[in-house]
Parts: structure tokens; C-alpha cells; sequence
């Protein structure tokens, strides 16, 4: 496996606590102290905390974006009372330090003139008010009366027409209006949200407060929007967990590190090598290389789709040659095998001339054959919780009412076909990535890859057997006229098939974190135990020696006299 090294420095750290099968069951307030509580946001009552409890609580928390926004002004108004600043200028030097509060303090009070000249928080003004009846614009040179001009702290006069355009402009550009400075090209003196508040247009106003609110998310080390389309969402994340995995409130999970989907246990190295693999060309190349040949006039490759060996190149070559030998065809017929035979390319195989195209070839086949076999299953598993994700709606939207009329169980107690369930939609995630690991997993490790496919087959299995279950059996019970007495059995066994493939699903992801350590600490005592016997052995081997060559010497064939 490769390292983890684009990894969070958090990651070594011990997670066995805040996963998915840890059963951890805290859930996500929206508390009035501001205190971010990490753990899954609750949007239902009932299922929505079901899923809750089945997601890692401890280490992220999901925000609205009134809890952004609400977040965001905590900040401003910490730093504007700590270093006794207004909050128009204490949301620009959060900008500036990517809203770090740590930072700005620390900044602040190693080097407060440095930190003002840097962001452009001027303490006196670069052009001294003025008492003049009219000034003139900077930017158009015209004149107006003092309140139709507008100053930042540098006291620069433009006239708010020009201001105007010059923030809307800005405005349009994109994000970079958050660093807005002065119009005047000498000037380095912030221009703050007040400005834009008094002067811009409700449209640009909306532009730029969207700006400044997704600034705080996509500027802050902490946070990351939810990667999935369409979702408003974000993700605070605390560091101090070697689980990445976070689940939004969309119900889409991915990976904090990477924002990949939630791939656990794999690590981030191996899923972008996955991943970059399945959209690569390099397959479609092996694929040509395996089953096709150039041919001989115009190099394009052909694919063999019939039974005889005559080839026949598309128009405009059409040269036709033997699929074996690449010869002319003219120069085959029965004397060198016919139409399904090739002398000349059995003489010179056996003479070596086709070793190397036929390695190649062979290669890139067997190659193929392997990523085949293991894309197939990736994508199987894939299809196959999709499908469990649908089937838990189903349940939950018209079935589970269904079932409780039926069995007269009130739906309260049929929880026990939703934890199944939500068990096979995240077992189907673990198992398909593991497809990805087994890939990459060395060859040559023969030990290791022994243990991997144990460990996966036995969770393979007992995920089929209880994806069987609660799929297949639960429809008599669907289907029945009336309560069946075969009900409680069918909980018991549905119960304990979720429980033990809960178990075999803990075994397989923390062999595959650990690296599959526990088959070299298994093998280094195998060796210790061999080598304390092999000692031992030997030491008896040599007294038993001593006593044959004696016994040999007292029972010697007479007739060796």
C-alpha cells in the first residue's frame, strides 16, 4: 500500500471510537452558545437520527448557512473586541489570515503597524481632509460638493458615481472583490463591506455578501463545502481522528482528505490511482494490444471477429494477409494449413522470431484480464448499494407502514429492517472499495493477499446472506394476508445476520487500516517458533547420531568380516 503522506498530520492518530461501527449515537445541536457539537446534523426525528447513529459523530459537524453566517460574525466580533478595532476592519484582516482568529492575534500583536500597512488598515490618512466647497473626483476629474464624495482611510476623494463603478466592476470579476483596495493605483488601503453596503447595487450587494459568506468556508483550513451537486452545505472538521469519512446532510458521504466518495478503508493515494486508472487510456491501449493486430501495410490495428485466418484491412488498404503469420495471403492456401492454419507461423514461432510480439501480447492480456476482474466487482457493488439505497426508500416511504398493518407490529419495532438495511448500503461501499485495494496489493506478497481474500470472502458472504434475507425473505411477510407467526423468527434471524456481518465487516477494515499487520506479526512468531524447534531438533538429532553409530558398531553383519 502506499503511504498516506498528503494526509492531515491528525492521521496517525487512533480512530477506533468515531467510525461506523463504532455505534456511537450522539447527534448534531444547534446549540445557542455557538459551541459546534461534531456529530451528524438531525433533520427527521426518527430515521433521519437512525442514519445518524450509523455515521461518524465526533469528529465533524454539518452547517447550515445560517450557522455559517452565524459562526462567521462570532469571529468578527472576537477579534474587533480583543484588539479594540471596528468589525469592518476586523473582517478584513480575518480575510487576510484566511479567518484564523489564532493568526490574526498572534500577528497583531507581534507587529501591529507591519499587519496595518500589509492588509492596508491606514491609521492616518494618506490625503488630509479637506475644507474646500467642492472637490474633484480621482477618477472622472470632475467636481463635486463633499457629501457626493466618498474617502476610505486613505482619504483619496472619488465621487460615489465613480465608486460605484468601480465596485460593481470589481463586484463582477469574481471573489477577488473581497480584497478590494483603493482606486487610486499608488494606494494600498483597504475598501471594506461598509463601502459596498453604501454605494453598490442590491444585485451587486447580494454578489458580494455570497462572496464574503463562502469565503469564510473556502478560506478556512477547517471547513470544506459538501462536494455533492446542488448541496449548500458545509462540513466543519475537527482534526484528532484518522477517520475522514463525513456524511452530509444530503445523505452524500465522502472523504475529507480527498473529497472523493467516503472510501474507507482504502486510503487517498490508492482511490486516486483508482480512479485516474478507470478514466485512463492506458486500458483501452492494453485492450487493442490484446486483441488486435497491426496490419501489415497501413499499421492500423484490426480486431479478429471470424473464424479463418484471412484478414481483410477496411477500405481504403484493403490488403489482405494471415491473422498469424502477417504474411500476404496470396502467398497461403493448403500447403501452408489452409484457412484456419498457419505453417510458416508454427516454423517461426519455434525459431523465435514471434517471442517478443507474443510476450507483449500475452502481457497485456493477462494485464487486462486482472483490472477486469477487479473493475467488475467494484462496479457490482457500486450497482448493488444504489439499488439498497433505493429499496431502503421504498421501505421507508410505503412499506414499512405496509408491513406494520400487516404483521399488526407498530413500525417502532421494525426498526430492526432498517438497521439492516443501512447495514448492506455502507458494507457494499467497504466492500467494493476493498476491489480497489486487492488491485494494488503486491503480488509478491503471497501471505498478505491470502489473508485479504479470506478476510473478504468471509464478509462477502455474510453480506450476501443477509442482503438475501432481508430482500427476499421479507416479501412473504409483504405478501401475507394477515400476521404470520413466522414473523419473530424472521427478526431473530434478520437480527443476527446483521449483527455477525457487522462483525466480519469490523475484521476486514481493521486488517486493511493496519495494513494487514497481523499476518507479519503472526509470521515473525511462526519464525521464532520454527527456529526454537528447528534448535531443539537438531540437538536431539545429534545425540541419537552418536547412539546409531554406536548401536551400528555392536550390530554389524557378521558377513561384513
Amino acid at each position: 500500500m502506499d503511504s498516506e503522506e498528503d494526509m492531515l498530520d491528525a492521521h496517525d492518530m487512533e480512530s477506533g471510537e468515531d467510525d461506523f461501527y463504532s455505534g456511537g449515537t450522539d447527534d448534531y445541536n444547534d446549540s445557542d452558545d455557538g459551541e459546534p457539537d461534531y456529530g451528524f446534523v438531525e433533520e427527521d426525528a426518527d430515521d433521519s437520527a437512525m442514519i445518524a447513529s450509523h455515521r461518524s459523530q465526533k469528529n465533524f459537524c454539518v452547517l447550515r448557512e445560517e450557522d455559517i453566517l452565524r459562526h462567521q460574525m462570532d469571529d468578527i466580533e472576537r477579534v474587533s473586541v480583543v484588539l479594540s478595532i471596528n468589525e469592518v476592519e476586523a473582517s478584513i484582516l480575518l480575510r487576510h489570515y484566511h479567518w484564523s482568529v489564532g493568526k490574526v492575534h498572534d500577528e497583531w500583536f507581534a507587529d501591529e503597524e507591519r499587519v496595518r500597512n500589509t492588509v492596508g488598515l491606514l491609521e492616518s490618512p494618506v490625503v488630509p481632509p479637506s475644507d474646500d466647497i467642492e472637490l474633484t473626483c480621482g477618477i472622472c476629474f470632475d467636481s463635486y460638493p463633499p457629501e457626493k464624495i466618498a474617502t476610505v482611510s486613505c482619504g483619496h476623494p472619488f465621487c460615489t458615481t465613480c465608486w460605484t463603478g468601480y465596485i460593481s466592476t470589481t463586484i463582477n470579476d469574481g471573489p477577488g472583490c473581497l480584497m478590494l483596495r483603493c482606486p487610486d493605483p499608488s494606494c494600498l488601503a483597504a475598501v471594506g463591506h461598509d463601502m459596498v453596503d453604501k454605494l453598490a447595487s442590491e444585485e451587486d450587494k447580494e454578489k458580494y455578501n455570497r462572496y464574503f459568506l463562502r469565503s469564510y468556508v473556502e478560506d478556512n483550513r477547517k471547513m470544506k463545502w459538501c462536494p455533492a451537486p446542488g448541496c449548500d452545505y458545509a462540513i466543519d472538521f475537527a482534526a484528532g481522528s484518522g477517520n475522514y469519512d463525513v456524511s452530509c446532510l444530503c445523505s452524500f458521504s465522502f472523504c475529507w482528505n480527498c473529497t472523493e466518495e467516503a472510501h474507507r478503508p482504502v486510503d487517498c493515494s490508492t482511490v486516486s490511482k483508482w480512479i485516474l486508472k478507470n478514466s485512463a487510456e492506458s486500458e483501452n491501449m492494453n485492450w487493442i494490444l490484446a486483441n488486435s493486430k497491426p496490419c501489415p501495410r497501413c499499421k492500423r490495428p484490426i480486431e479478429k471477429n471470424q473464424g479463418c485466418m484471412h484478414m481483410t484491412c477496411t477500405p481504403p488498404c484493403k490488403y489482405e494477409f494471415c491473422w498469424l503469420c502477417l504474411g500476404a495471403w496470396m502467398d497461403h492456401g493448403e500447403r501452408t494449413g489452409g484457412f484456419y492454419a498457419c505453417n510458416r507461423y508454427e516454423v517461426a514461432k519455434q525459431e523465435g522470431q514471434y517471442d517478443e510480439t507474443e510476450r507483449r501480447r500475452e502481457m497485456a492480456k493477462n494485464s487486462l484480464e486482472r483490472y477486469t476482474h477487479y473493475y467488475e466487482r467494484w462496479a457490482s457493488n457500486q450497482t448493488s448499494r444504489q439499488k439498497a439505497q433505493t429499496d431502503l426508500q421504498q421501505l421507508q416511504t410505503h412499506n414499512l407502514e405496509k408491513l406494520s398493518d400487516k404483521q399488526c407490529t407498530p413500525e417502532s419495532q421494525l426498526k430492526f429492517i432498517l438497521e439492516a438495511w443501512l447495514q448492506i448500503i455502507e458494507c457494499r461501499r467497504v466492500l467494493k472499495w476493498t476491489y480497489a485495494y486487492g488491485y494494488y496489493l503486491p503480488d509478491h506478497e503471497h501471505a498478505k493477499r491470502q489473508f485479504f481474500e479470506y478476510l473478504q470472502g468471509e464478509a462477502e458472504s455474510g453480506l450476501e446472506r443477509l442482503h438475501q434475507c432481508v430482500e427476499k425473505d421479507l416479501l412473504q411477510f409483504l405478501n401475507a394476508e394477515g400476521p404470520s407467526k413466522d414473523f419473530n423468527d424472521f427478526r431473530t434471524k434478520l437480527a443476527g445476520l446483521t449483527s455477525v456481518t457487522k462483525n466480519y465487516f469490523e475484521n476486514l477494515v481493521k486488517a486493511l487500516e493496519n495494513g494487514l499487520a497481523d499476518v507479519d506479526s503472526h509470521a515473525a512468531c511462526s519464525s521464532k517458533s520454527t527456529s526454537s524447534k528447528s534448535t531443539g531438533g537438531s540437538s536431539k538429532t545429534r545425540g541419537k547420531g552418536k547412539g546409531s553409530t554406536r548401536t551400528g558398531g555392536s550390530n554389524r553383519n557378521p558377513d561384513d568380516n
